[in-house]
């Protein structure tokens, strides 16, 4: 069945995300900051776009959003060229950004008075993820509009769940985004171990991956850590605005992160060093430079 569908926002994720519910023979209007890549984006995939969130999203039966953070999602939901400016009743408000719970919370508030439904749905799987059509999808709302929604966000998922109510999805990415911070370092300070020993990494990675040290990080970001490049997926400051929420959600339910908030303070030594466009395993250029010294 085909759907009429706005997407607001084209970055690295958006880009690709939005045309796979082209691919995917839905009708999608895209809105982006720049124009240019709106209009690259329907060359690529012979859709439409729209000057205006608010444009976008008119006559739509769903409406996909991802943008940066709180601020830029408030910038194409409000507002008189918002998109709930731009929505009907009875119609789906579906956001992909990684934000606060709270600001999801507050999006579904003001989408309800207008008799819209809104369902906060972040994902992992990074820019790769997003192109092969393979994310992951957390999401947090009521579970009809969820069953409505998941055939169409299958299009550029492999894997989407129901955590519970609106804000769900998003603490449930924070959870994610702790997961891997520590995980990452962990695999920074095995690596750089492994080199100061005089090991081959490539036959330390094949050995130990094989057991309980195994993960997505080590079989995916091992050889360009290795290397120390630093280029391939989502970048150190977007994580440091992810680690941000958790840490500012976890002073609210008093939750104890000092792993989370110690790695947050590394990936700030990674923007010192000029790393802020870094991918995420850029944690072993930190403690290479510190060896240095």
């Amino acid at each position: 069945m085909s759907v009429k569908i706005a997407f607001i926002g084209l970055g690295v994720m958006g880009y690709p995300m939005a045309g796979h519910l082209a691919k995917a023979r839905h009708s999608v209007c895209v809105y982006n900051r720049t124009a240019a890549k709106a209009q690259k984006w329907v060359e690529d995939f012979n859709g439409s776009f729209a000057p205006t969130p608010r444009e976008a999203a008119s006559g739509a039966d769903m409406v996909f959003m991802c943008v940066g953070n709180d601020d830029d999602l408030r910038s194409v939901v409000y507002g008189n060229d918002g998109v709930l400016a731009g929505m009907h009743e009875n119609t789906i408000l579906i956001d992909h950004t990684t934000t606060s719970a709270e600001v999801a919370r507050d999006v579904a508030a003001k989408a309800a008075l207008q008799h819209i439904d809104f369902i906060d749905a972040p994902v992992s799987g990074g820019q790769a993820g997003a192109e092969n059509g393979v994310l992951t999808v957390m999401a947090g709302g009521n579970e009809a509009v969820f069953a409505k929604a998941q055939p169409i966000m299958a299009a550029f998922s492999r894997f989407s769940q129901l955590l519970g109510e609106v804000g769900s999805g998003q603490l449930c990415k924070m959870v994610n985004q702790i997961c891997i911070a520590g995980v990452v370092q962990g695999l920074a300070e095995g690596l750089h171990f492994a080199k100061q020993a005089g090991l081959d990494g490539e036959k330390v990675i094949e050995t130990i991956s094989k057991g309980a040290a195994g993960s997505w990080q080590m079989e995916n970001r091992y050889k360009t850590m290795w290397a120390g490049e630093y280029e391939f997926g989502f970048a150190v400051d977007w994580m440091r605005k992810d680690l941000g929420i958790a840490l500012d959600e976890a002073k609210n339910n008093g939750a104890t992160l000092p792993m989370t908030a110690t790695v947050d303070q590394y990936y700030a030594d990674v923007q010192a060093l000029g790393g802020g466009r870094y991918d995420t395993s850029s944690l072993l250029a930190r403690i290479e430079a510190l060896h240095k010294k």
